[in-house]
């Protein structure tokens, strides 16, 4: 019976939109760097220490190509624990709903698997079918960014650990700056993001910054600041909150004052987005750290031009960042060799050796507080990131390190970006709706698709 109940559970953790990506996906999923199946990388195939062939699922081929070098220093520093695990790269939608059809059978699931961010509550539902890592994570408690671990917890027990912080910046174009006459470390507020977008249009008669349609970081940042989030604290959703609306009337009225305009393909991280800021058509981009390897990616022309520093906030003391985007990996709990999968997850995401990687190849913030001071990393001028961006990363990384709120990821998430990414910030955008009459609409939208 009690399995049964389970089932029944996590049958209804099934959600029917993929538009949670756009909300809190950091990790690859745009659709400029979307994943398909596929298997490349290194060859880890050793044999493990228990004989057993070890199956992972992602959705993000850097992701695929990083697992695959942790688990060769893995079996290189642990000759008594070795790991064969052969990691293959699904896409964004079929993945996540194998794994739900795998769990839900009891059948096919893959030993470990990464699971984004808001797709990871449908898989907390009822009795998690995924292994609590509280015991490994236990020896970085202390030196990583906690609220990078709470998003993939439920009841006081850890189910999954991050790649990234995630932490949000601002992006500053300070070659088309300059020639306007604007100094980016002079904008502190969002009173100060304005005036200088003003400016720089008249100056220019091009964009400053961008009005997504397509994303609601920056709104997520602004009800971040204001310790606010789009669920109350039993996880219903509060889409005409005042703080909703205090954040949405603020980015309408700099698109009024042309500081921000809409940008093509909805949201920075898009081909087309991508394609007008390398065009020179926006000067400044607010995003999450992992931004950073779009500019390489995309836009490689643009090095040296670019500096990070921390974003605007309403007023002065408040936080200048949240955490967003993330994939938690995860052990399922028929999954084989369990324990040292788990000291192996544990060691790829938090280890010193881990962490590094993780930077050095992906350009992901580092969960692990403790290497954004070590200077063999932080400057490192070989580095392809920090010799990108004209600041270093890790100095405003540091700056805000105890500034890094937290947007929680529950079960009302998918629905409410849904609404919101397809039809709210359309309509406030690029109709001009009146703000809290499209935000009622979105509130009453968003409670009758969770009825």
């Amino acid at each position: 019976m009690k399995s049964v109940k389970i089932l029944k559970k996590l049958a209804t953790a099934v959600v029917t939109t993929s538009l949670a990506a756009s909300m809190l996906i950091g990790c690859g999923s745009s659709d400029s760097s979307a994943t398909s199946a596929g298997e490349s990388g290194k060859d880890n195939s050793t044999a493990s220490a228990s004989g057993d062939q070890l199956e992972m699922w992602t959705f993000v081929d850097m992701h695929k190509t990083f697992l695959d070098e942790m688990v060769v220093k893995w079996n290189e520093k642990n000759p008594d624990k070795k790991l064969n695990i052969n990691v293959t790269v699904l896409p964004y939608d079929d993945m996540h709903n194998k794994l739900q059809s795998a769990l839900l059978s009891g059948q096919g699931a893959p030993d470990a698997v990464d699971i984004e961010l808001g797709k990871f509550p449908n898989f907390l539902k009822g009795e998690p079918q995924l292994e609590p890592l509280d015991d490994v994570y236990a020896p970085y408690k202390d030196k990583v960014v906690k609220s990078r671990v709470d998003i993939y917890s439920k009841d006081n027990h850890v189910y999954g650990l991050d790649y990234h912080v995630g932490a949000t910046v601002a992006y500053y174009n300070t070659e088309l700056l300059e020639k306007a006459g604007i100094d980016y470390k002079s904008i502190v507020t969002w009173d100060d993001f304005k005036k200088a977008g003003a400016k720089y249009y008249a100056a220019t008669g091009k964009n400053f910054g961008t009005a997504d349609t397509s994303a609601i970081w920056q709104t997520s940042l602004m009800l971040a600041e204001q310790k606010s989030d789009y669920t109350d604290a039993s996880g219903k959703p509060q889409l005409n909150s005042p703080q909703m609306v205090k954040a949405l009337t603020t980015l309408r009225d700099m698109q009024d004052a042309h500081a921000i305009a809409t940008i093509p393909g909805g949201q920075p991280d898009t081909t087309d987005g991508e394609g007008a800021i390398n065009n020179g058509d926006y000067a400044v981009v607010i995003k999450a750290m992992w931004y950073m390897s779009r500019f390489l990616q995309y836009m490689p022309d643009q090095a040296g031009k670019w500096a990070i520093a921390p974003a605007p906030v309403f007023e002065k003391g408040q936080p200048r960042s949240v955490g967003l985007g993330g994939t938690g990996t995860a052990v399922t709990k028929t999954a084989k060799n369990k324990q040292n999968l788990k000291e192996f997850i544990a060691y790829a995401k938090f280890s010193e050796d881990g962490e590094k990687a993780i930077w050095n190849e992906l350009g992901f913030d580092p969960v692990n507080t403790d290497l954004w001071n070590n200077k063999e990393l932080t400057q490192n001028k070989d580095n392809k990131f920090i010799k990108y961006f004209k600041t270093n990363p890790f100095d405003t990384l540091n700056e805000i390190k105890n500034e890094i709120s937290l947007i929680k990821s529950t079960e009302a998430s998918p629905n409410i970006n849904n609404v919101l990414c397809t039809v709210t910030l359309n309509s406030i955008f690029e109709d001009k709706k009146d703000i809290k009459q499209a935000l009622d609409e979105a509130q009453q939208q968003a409670e009758n698709e969770l009825k």
